[in-house]
């Protein structure tokens, strides 16, 4: 059986108001429903989410009211409170940084390798005693989603194997042997496992 890693769609951007309090934005919310309309989404038996408003909003969406929601504070995203909020050429600047140096912290940023080690084993515990015959979707943020990629293609951390622009994608992986069996896709296109 398979788990997906979706991460968020688009958010409502606020300055005045923490990343972790975002929520999702119309267009975000548009997206998730059309995700949740395809066959794949009724099939997911249990979903694990990040604390962020965001990605329980995702989660509930995509479950439609069928499963409880599980939450995890480890499955958040990389910790940036350090520095706040930033534009988006600042930002696209500081994630390349991130990206491409693994083992420092940007401006008081988490490091990769943390945030990459705290995603890991949020994922292995949630699978621990899972049932296999239950798909199971992780719901949480693109660049832990990609430091858990990278560590479960066994391939150095690295920005260009990051999502598209604009989140709202997924990965699937093999519960059997963590096989990754499909790279970043739009949910709202995803054919299913």
């Amino acid at each position: 059986m398979f788990a997906i890693y979706i991460t968020h769609p688009q958010v409502a951007i606020d300055p005045a108001v923490p990343v972790p309090d975002w929520g999702l934005s119309e267009r975000g919310v548009e997206r998730a429903r059309l995700a949740a309309s395809s066959g794949w989404a009724g099939e997911i038996g249990r979903f694990a989410a990040s604390t962020e408003r965001k990605a329980i909003e995702t989660a509930e969406i995509l479950s439609a009211g069928r499963v409880a929601i599980e939450t995890d504070h480890a499955m958040g995203e990389n910790d940036r409170s350090a520095t706040g909020y930033l534009p988006p050429d600042a930002f696209e600047d500081a994630a390349n940084w991130f990206f491409a140096h693994p083992a420092e912290s940007f401006n008081g940023w988490e490091r990769a390798v943390d945030a990459q080690a705290r995603i890991v084993a949020a994922v292995e515990r949630a699978l621990a005693g899972h049932n296999p015959s239950v798909p199971i979707a992780f719901v949480g943020h693109g660049g832990v989603g990609t430091l858990l990629k990278c560590h479960l293609q066994g391939r150095p951390i690295a920005r260009d194997r990051d999502q598209p622009a604009g989140g709202g994608n997924l990965f699937a992986f093999r519960l059997a042997d963590r096989t990754v069996t499909c790279d970043w896709t739009a949910m709202e296109s995803w054919k299913g496992f």
